[in-house]
């Protein structure tokens, strides 16, 4: 077993520790404290001095589209699948793709195959059946059956609501497919969640609060996202986070004077709510298009959504002088405990040795995914097996 001795770390696990030294081997973190010592010749470790630097959970970015999205504005629409070092040079070493607008040319089988393969590269990942509609995409015909049968498939998403391009589900068929997703869980101990696209459509999370009226389940099962998009949705989310929903904050592009609160903007105003801060995370809708529509449902102009907007998100943060502890949970912590993801999102001897070190000013120099160094002091050492080369760029443009 290939061993490395992390040293001189200044350690947010989420919470502040302080510096400590780090010994990881088998993909775990085998031990944290102070002052060790030399390992043996014979171990074959090897030794990463961070100077003071801080060392962080690895970011889980919870709304990806590891197969690519788009297509509403034709099949040449279609964005390419990222690749490895698209995420971890973001920070990013865990994953959970779903599929969007497009959830018949791109189906639940081409997803939960790319999930497998960037397992096979070295990132964590998982996946949600289903997609924008109804009935969901599924392999075996039902929602259960996905969620028992398939080991990456975790709940349902993203099935979108409050948009001119959804099924419009009805509260009856939101509540049929979040008790089939609530009770797969339940099975199995995976998350069991509806995670909603929230479009920008005036009715909002109306729906939402309805299920929660008029049903017994849990409030955690129902997890929207996009909620910054507008304003007056964002305070809607609000409201629901104290009813028990985890809400999900998108980092997309905010133009100025848009009716919209930007990443930062909008975690800073959860945090400042008074809101549960456990209730609130942050994605990046990676590989996703980010389309603009005319009035009448056409595309007008479109981007795309790269993992690089978590690191992004939290240096804005930093520089705006929110402190690391209090801004990290909505990256790490936060995450695993809606996806009940054991061993993510913390740095505790027995966890998954994920860690994400950033420099002064806040960017990432260097990834840990499972134990191997993927990025360090802003390089990249691993690839996708089709990158090419390390002055590979994909689709999304590096940030």
């Amino acid at each position: 077993m290939k061993t490395t001795l992390v040293r001189n770390a200044d350690v947010y696990a989420p919470e502040p520790l302080g510096r400590r030294d780090l010994l990881l081997g088998g993909g775990k973190l085998l031990w944290i404290g102070t002052d060790a010592p030399d390992l043996p010749e014979a171990f074959g470790a090897s030794t990463v001095d961070l100077r003071g630097r801080r060392l962080l959970p690895g970011f889980i970015d919870g709304h990806v589209h590891v197969t690519g999205g788009g297509g509403e504005a034709g099949f040449a629409s279609r964005v390419p699948a990222p690749m490895l070092s698209h995420y971890t040079r973001s920070g990013v070493t865990t994953v959970v793709g779903l599929l969007g607008t497009d959830d018949v040319a791109r189906g639940i089988r081409d997803l939960v195959a790319q999930v497998n393969a960037l397992r096979e590269e070295g990132l964590s990942a998982w996946g949600y059946a289903g997609g924008y509609h109804l009935p969901p995409a599924t392999i075996t015909g039902s929602v259960r059956a996905d969620l028992a049968f398939i080991d990456c498939l975790i709940g349902v998403g993203e099935l979108a609501i409050s948009d001119h391009r959804s099924s419009q589900p009805t509260l009856d068929e939101l509540l049929r497919i979040a008790s089939e997703t609530h009770v797969a869980g339940l099975m199995t101990g995976k998350a069991g969640i509806v995670h909603l696209h929230l479009g920008d459509g005036a009715r909002g999370l109306d729906l939402v609060r309805r299920a929660l009226d008029q049903s017994e389940l849990p409030p955690r099962v129902f997890n929207p996202t996009h909620v910054n998009r507008r304003k007056a949705l964002f305070d809607e989310a609000i409201e629901l986070a104290r009813r028990g929903c985890t809400i999900d904050i998108t980092a997309f592009p905010v133009a100025e004077g848009e009716d919209a609160w930007n990443a930062a903007d909008a975690l800073v105003r959860y945090l400042d709510s008074g809101a549960p801060r456990e209730r609130v995370t942050v994605s990046s809708d990676a590989g996703g298009c980010l389309p603009c529509f005319d009035a009448e449902g056409r595309v007008a102009s479109m981007d795309v959504g790269h993992s690089g907007a978590l690191a992004d998100t939290l240096q804005e943060l930093l520089a705006r002088g929110v402190a690391l502890e209090d801004a990290l949970p909505a990256f790490t912590s936060n995450v695993a405990d809606l996806l009940r993801l054991p061993g993510k999102g913390r740095i505790v001897a027995g966890a998954d040795a994920d860690f994400v070190v950033i420099d002064g000013s806040g960017a990432v120099s260097d990834v840990f995914a499972g134990g191997r160094p993927h990025l360090r002091n802003g390089a990249v050492l691993r690839h996708g097996t089709f990158e090419g080369s390390s002055r590979h760029n994909d689709q999304t443009g590096a940030h």
